[in-house]
């Protein structure tokens, strides 16, 4: 088969050909139709995989080739898809209270087994997902990762409909982030860098726009009421603590993306008003169908840009640049 491959920490993207894997029990092959880029895929050349080479990518969407021995909930043909969560070990203490997107073993697409970037991808069945025939496989590939993981992190975070939520951001995770929670039924503010992405806001379904190169965020947060959740989908520290004055009493700040400095913020605002503030993982190949199903029913769709697996590397490049609207997905067609 042919897979885009790193080598070894700082290495490029390289396309080869390789064996295509055998099933060993409990697990599945996939046929990859899609492959979206996200952010972390830059974690292999970062030197964060288990071993080299790796094939990055996890957020994969296909056909069922071929079932282990086992493994009788999946069939050749079914449509599926697989996430940041590449199994559980099913017997660490957070898998054994259920919570299995907090197993210890640390399995992940991409970095600890290879990932999507490829003609075939093998993956424990476990972390399989079905994906609805309302989605295009290339539409459900990035809910795999940017998708499950704003609706998670939505729907755990506390708010109930009604509530008045605001995403911070409209890239790559926030322009899902608005969609979700406008048709989850919260009061969605959009929060985003310059005036002129305020039509773009409301078409995706925000009820308010907070340009935050122009206003105070905070401040026009709490002339709306206040937030019950600000939904962080940026990866800018000082963004996310100029947002917290704007919680209301009991709101909660939820983390999705992850800068590279710490995130100040004056702990008496978190004890006067009993703020908070959430990391949120992803979340297992259940939720991922669960978003995947949403998404499916209420018409939220990711906005993408394709390129052929034999152009991974420009699509890469691509992505990490920002200048994507607003996920980039490698296609097998």
């Amino acid at each position: 088969m042919k897979a885009v491959h790193i080598t070894a920490p700082g290495a490029s993207l390289q396309l080869a050909e390789t064996d295509r894997p055998e099933v060993p029990h409990g697990h599945v092959l996939l046929k990859v139709a899609a492959s979206g880029i996200c952010h972390s895929d830059a974690m292999p050349g970062a030197g964060m995989a288990s071993s080299y080479p790796r094939i990055p990518g996890h957020e994969v969407a296909g056909t069922v080739e071929l079932v282990g021995d086992g493994v009788t909930r999946w069939a050749p043909g079914q449509r599926v898809g697989v996430g940041w969560f590449g199994g559980a070990c099913f017997q660490c203490d957070p898998c054994r209270r259920g919570d299995f997107i907090s197993c210890e073993a640390g399995k992940i697409t991409g970095l600890t087994a290879d990932g999507g970037y490829a003609e075939y991808v093998l993956a424990p069945a476990d972390a399989l997902a079905a994906v609805p025939d309302a989605l295009t496989l290339a539409e459900a590939a990035p809910l795999m990762c940017a998708g499950v993981t704003t609706f998670n992190g939505l729907r755990h975070s506390g708010a109930r409909p009604g509530d008045l939520v605001a995403v911070l951001g409209l890239g790559g995770l926030g322009h899902l982030g608005v969609q979700f929670a406008a048709r989850m039924g919260f009061e969605t503010v959009a929060i985003a860098r310059g005036a002129e992405k305020e039509p773009f806001a409301r078409d995706l379904g925000a009820h308010h726009y907070i340009d935050s190169l122009s206003s105070d965020v905070a401040a026009e947060l709490r002339g709306l009421g206040g937030a019950a959740v600000v939904l962080a989908t940026v990866t800018d520290a000082h963004a996310m603590s100029a947002a917290v004055p704007g919680l209301a009493a009991r709101g909660r700040l939820v983390v999705l993306g992850v800068p590279h400095e710490p995130v100040p913020v004056d702990a008496g605002l978190l004890v006067g008003g009993s703020r908070s503030i959430a990391g949120h993982a992803s979340g297992t190949a259940k939720d991922s169908e669960d978003a995947l199903r949403f998404a499916a029913m209420t018409g939220v769709r990711p906005m993408i840009e394709t390129y052929p697996l034999v152009q991974a590397a420009e699509g890469f490049n691509r992505m990490m640049s920002g200048r994507a609207r607003f996920r980039v997905v490698l296609t097998n067609d």
